[in-house]
């Protein structure tokens, strides 16, 4: 399968739109219906219905597939230039927003993006070093998105306590310390980019709860704040993001950021000192 196609339909299901993913690409409109043409023709299937434009079964699952196969071409490329180029005089430095307390004064261009898009940028090229953050049982690696393989080792650069951040006045807000299955029938704010994703509290826990009063899209932590004290739900942060809360007692979990770096540099060397 020819890559240009892949990146065509995955333009195409992100906008449902045809045009719009003419403009996205710089295409026409016809050169796009005829990437998608000539994509179904090669497996022998549609892959996306037209009116309205929607992904079949079959192109949801190529669109699956896409991803990673976009993401470990970018990273082969990115990996030649990286190889025949001088190295930048000025560090890219990608970050998720809970690593953000860093301290990154004037020495680099510092890039905030969901956990996933870190890992993406730095195959692709985009960015030198990555911080990336996470829950994990202590002295466990982070389980981290699966792209392709990383070019150097994670390097754990922090780990402290997570707490359970509570509205003012919230029952529960004088407890000395909170387990997470006592909560499973709670209120939750769903904010995967800027606490940690109940996806994660299911697992940790093996329960079916946490469901979501309100989701949050994006990667701030003061609008997160902002929603707790409201009354909206409640989250799960680390201690060291500043929100009023009460410590996580059980299970045994902490707050990790681990530092991936790019090839031809020294983890040990861009460890934060």
């Amino acid at each position: 399968m020819d890559p240009h196609l892949l990146r065509t339909l995955v333009a195409v299901v992100r906008h449902a739109s045809f045009s719009a993913a003419a403009r996205e690409l710089g295409y026409t409109q016809s050169a796009v219906s005829q990437h998608i043409a000539a994509l179904e023709h090669d497996l022998g299937t549609p892959l996306l219905t037209r009116r309205p434009v929607a992904p079949t079964r079959a192109g949801a699952r190529l669109v699956e597939h896409a991803g990673p196969i976009l993401t470990r071409l970018a990273a082969a490329r990115a990996d030649v230039v990286r190889l025949a180029a001088a190295p930048p005089g000025r560090l890219r430095i990608g970050t998720a927003p809970l690593a953000l307390h860093l301290a990154f004064q004037n020495i680099a261009t510092v890039r905030v993006s969901t956990r996933h898009q870190v890992v993406s940028d730095l195959l692709a090229g985009a960015i030198d070093i990555g911080f990336v953050d996470g829950v994990t049982a202590p002295n466990d690696p982070l389980r981290l998105p699966d792209l392709g393989p990383l070019p150097a080792a994670p390097v754990a650069v922090a780990e402290g306590p997570l707490l359970v951040a509570l509205p003012p006045g919230h029952p529960l807000a004088g407890r000395a310390a909170l387990r997470l299955a006592d909560l499973a029938d709670a209120r939750w704010i769903d904010a995967p980019d800027a606490a940690v994703p109940l996806a994660d509290l299911r697992a940790v826990t093996g329960l079916p709860g946490f469901r979501p009063a309100l989701r949050l899209e994006g990667t701030s932590v003061p609008v997160l704040a902002a929603l707790v004290a409201a009354g909206h739900g409640l989250a799960l942060l680390p201690a060291s993001a500043g929100v009023p809360g009460v410590v996580l007692g059980g299970p045994r979990l902490v707050h990790r950021i681990e530092m991936l770096t790019s090839p031809g540099r020294s983890p040990a060397e861009d460890r934060p000192g």
